[in-house]
């Protein structure tokens, strides 16, 4: 039985032969050549992550002891310039593979517009971070009160600001909170004015107690005399006056200071015989449709 016939368009053995051993030479070199880009993308890799590292710690270090530079700058400058050893060393990478650095910024353009888009609340933190580097309301070290959190800022991030309270708790607040909020810094001011009240009892000479409090806060060292002590009356009611005591202090262990005040005050109280309120004992009111109990009126003696 005859065999079959080929078509005539399937190229023969020895054609296909001959192609692919022309073939090789260009393909060893593409493979020889993408095995050396390969290996030098995977050092240059090495060599820019192990660079990056070194440059945090050694920046870190090095502007931890720099006194011109403030507290709250320094991490961001390390973490900066870190961030840019890592995004040229990307850009070289690329580049051993033949990828146009021109095509590649507009595509990370687009991808950073669609990301913006979908991260606006995460970009508004940092928006909101960088506003706070600029305007400074509050520094590194300095205790502030945020989004009903009172703690000494640690750090100020990209992304959240760390304070750590006077309990020792760590809180992290996004800084878009801190940024569209309330700031209130305890540490900014050189001074600071405490303000505690007393109570007495309510048939003392107020103007004779005030000047008692006055001399004592007066001769504290912790008192300023400029601007001077004050002592007002708060509130009176049926059984004691409230007396305000307002004294400008240093505003260095601020709480410390008041304490102290306060246990001054209370002295000088107590060696004028000042006395404290006495509370008054309630007198039994009848409910509603009742009447008290009337006492027994005395037995008349019966006639013999």
């Amino acid at each position: 039985m005859a065999s079959p016939a080929l078509p005539m368009a399937l190229p023969s053995a020895a054609t296909a032969s001959a192609s692919v051993k022309a073939a090789l030479p260009a393909l060893t070199v593409m493979l020889v050549d993408g095995a050396i880009n390969l290996v030098a993308a995977i050092i240059i890799l090495a060599i820019g992550w192990t660079l990056s590292r070194w440059v945090l710690r050694w920046s870190s270090n090095a502007l931890a002891e720099a006194q011109f530079v403030d507290a709250t700058l320094k991490p961001l400058i390390a973490k900066f310039i870190s961030y840019g050893i890592l995004a040229v060393t990307v850009v070289a990478v690329l580049g051993q593979f033949g990828v146009q650095t021109t095509s590649l910024i507009a595509l990370l353009g687009a991808a950073g517009l669609a990301v913006g888009l979908a991260l606006q609340g995460t970009l508004s933190n940092v928006a909101s971070g960088v506003m706070l580097l600029v305007l400074r309301p509050f520094r590194v070290g300095e205790q502030i009160k945020v989004a009903d959190v009172l703690g000494r800022v640690r750090e100020v991030g990209l992304f959240r600001t760390m304070l750590v309270t006077d309990e020792g708790l760590f809180v992290s607040v996004p800084n878009s909170t801190i940024f569209s909020g309330v700031i209130v810094n305890t540490s900014r001011e050189r001074i600071r004015r405490t303000s505690f009240t007393v109570d007495i009892d309510h048939r003392e000479d107020i103007a004779a107690v005030r000047q008692h409090v006055l001399r004592a806060v007066a001769a504290a060292p912790q008192a300023l005399q400029a601007p001077a002590p004050e002592v007002e009356v708060h509130s009176i009611n049926g059984t004691s006056i409230l007396l305000s005591v307002q004294v400008w202090v240093k505003n260095v262990d601020f709480l410390g200071q008041q304490s102290q005040l306060r246990i001054i005050v209370r002295k000088a109280l107590t060696e004028a015989a000042v006395n404290p309120p006495i509370p008054m004992l309630g007198v039994a009111q009848p409910h509603a449709g009742e009447s008290l109990p009337q006492p027994a009126s005395p037995e008349k003696p019966k006639p013999n």
